[in-house]
């Protein structure tokens, strides 16, 4: 917005064209998305604390979660509104593809929020995964829909291939339910990390950063014809809201960090996941998202072989789902599990990239 504002009130706009640089306006969504968090973040803390609106935990968690019973929840909205605040100013908002993400963002976080509120107002019983589930696949399946439908090369319904630039996979039909499937599997993978104080936040950082990267390269032709890689015209601007993701997440960690001073809730979780799967799709790099998002995959893979080997052979593979708490009840320190976890989602980030970049 803030281009287009500029071109007709700055006088001598020529000499200023930098604020059309992508550059520029990726770097300042950055540093708006952080400030405005940190801006809203403190007053936010001290109304949820005021009115009581804090965390439910769960009784059958670590016991050393109990001290965080009380501690302000609704985070999300710091998030959100941070992310969508910075996206407006900086983006060119004629491109479609920040409204199909600020979409996903805004209605997943909305979903999140009742799921919130119930657990809030009924003692920790939220939406059940049933409405929550149907609620997200509604929404998926209209986005999936609409870009199937829209004649961009976002909905020419192909998959790229890591390590086979030449190879695609064209999809036709079915490029609506993988693009269903990577929003709906990335929102709920996400809520599934979010279980210790910064333990989610930091891997959507690094991921964020990385398909920056992928958005700015995907919408250079210069650069896409140099490494061999589809050009996506409408791809630039991703990058914006990936930094505004970037600026709202540190700002939003600020907070977060270890104690946790409030939590995200499912309300910043859904709507963060399903934005990031909703990018992915966009620069249709699917599959790079399974290995820059691996923190994700491995936490809900753990959930999924916890529940299936507990069923059909009645034990337990790790001593809690999701891995996390494993490692908390095998006497690990909650500040020690969360900085590994970082670590290994920087290192999965680096190695998508290598192997995009390939």
């Amino acid at each position: 917005m803030l281009v287009l504002t500029a071109k007709y009130l700055i006088p001598f706009y020529s000499e200023c064209s930098f604020f059309s640089y992508l550059t520029f306006r990726s770097i300042t969504s950055l540093l708006t998305a952080f400030f405005i968090a940190l801006l809203i973040g403190s007053p936010l803390i001290r109304y949820l604390k005021k009115n009581k609106i804090g965390q439910i935990v769960r009784t059958n968690g670590p016991k050393e979660h109990f001290l965080k019973n009380g501690t302000p929840t609704l985070g999300g909205l710091i998030i959100i509104l941070s992310i969508i605040i910075s996206t407006i100013i900086w983006a060119k908002l004629s491109n479609p593809y920040i409204w199909y993400v600020l979409f996903i963002l805004i209605t997943y976080g909305m979903i999140g929020f009742i799921d919130d509120y119930r657990k809030i107002v009924s003692n920790g019983n939220g939406l059940t995964a049933k409405w929550k589930y149907l609620f997200q696949s509604i929404i998926a399946l209209i986005i999936s829909i609409i870009l199937f439908m829209t004649d961009t090369i976002a909905s020419e319904a192909y998959l790229n291939i890591p390590f086979f630039k030449n190879v695609i996979l064209i999809l036709g039909i079915w490029y609506i339910p993988l693009a269903y499937f990577v929003i709906v599997a990335t929102s709920n993978a996400v809520n599934l990390t979010d279980g210790l104080d910064g333990l989610a936040i930091m891997p959507i950082v690094f991921v964020s950063g990385g398909l920056a990267i992928i958005a700015w390269t995907t919408g250079n032709s210069y650069f896409a014809n140099y490494i061999n890689i589809p050009y996506i015209s409408l791809s630039e601007e991703l990058v914006i809201v990936c930094t505004a993701i970037i600026g709202s997440g540190l700002g939003f960690l600020w907070f977060n960090a270890y104690p946790a001073k409030i939590f995200m809730g499912d309300m910043g979780s859904l709507a963060l996941g399903g934005a990031l799967g909703t990018i992915a799709v966009l620069l249709r790099q699917e599959i790079l998202l399974i290995i820059m998002g691996g923190v994700f995959v491995i936490e809900t893979l753990s959930v999924i072989l916890q529940i299936v080997s507990f069923k059909l052979l009645g034990i337990r593979i790790v001593k809690m789902a999701p891995i996390h708490h494993h490692y908390e009840l095998i006497g690990c320190p909650e500040s020690r599990v969360i900085v590994r976890f970082w670590i290994v989602s920087l290192l999965l980030v680096f190695l998508g990239l290598a192997t995009y970049l390939l």
